[in-house]
């Protein structure tokens, strides 16, 4: 279902000559393809949706980051370019969910799970990424987890 919600925003962009969204879906398609080769060396499958999902959460991760250096240099154009691929990357994603109700998912999952300290968090974790796969920032939600186990 991804893949086809991509090759259709890659026509899209191509018809509107949209240059940013085209170069941006394409960055996506060639770091999926790159994925589901590295699974075939390994005997596994493509890549799944979740998979898909986590792929675009390392990319607007990595981008952020991106930004923030070229900010730091400097090169105001370049970082606005990154968050203009962030915006496009994002599109792609469900809505994330508000840090309050981030929270409060971590807590029902700690009760779920029936966590008692900071070695159940991989627990914790697991179910949170298999309950709301790209709706929340995980390392946000690792650090709640964290503090709410101590």
């Amino acid at each position: 279902m991804m893949r086809d919600k991509l090759a259709n925003a890659l026509k899209e962009a191509m018809k509107a000559k949209d240059s940013r969204r085209l170069s941006t879906v394409r960055l996506i398609q060639t770091a999926i393809k790159d994925r589901d080769i590295a699974n075939r060396g390994a005997g596994k499958d493509p890549v799944s949706d979740d998979e898909i999902m986590q792929i675009l959460q390392k990319m607007v991760k990595q981008r952020e980051e991106s930004a923030k250096i070229y900010e730091e240099a400097g090169r105001a154009e370049l970082a606005t370019q990154e968050r203009e691929e962030i915006g496009v990357i994002k599109s792609f994603m469900p809505e994330q969910l508000p840090e309050e109700k981030v929270r409060q998912l971590c807590q029902s999952v700690i009760s779920e799970t029936g966590a008692q300290g900071l070695r159940d968090m991989g627990k914790c974790m697991n179910a949170l990424k298999e309950k709301y796969p790209g709706q929340m920032d995980f390392a946000k939600a690792s650090g709640m987890v964290k503090d709410m186990l101590k």
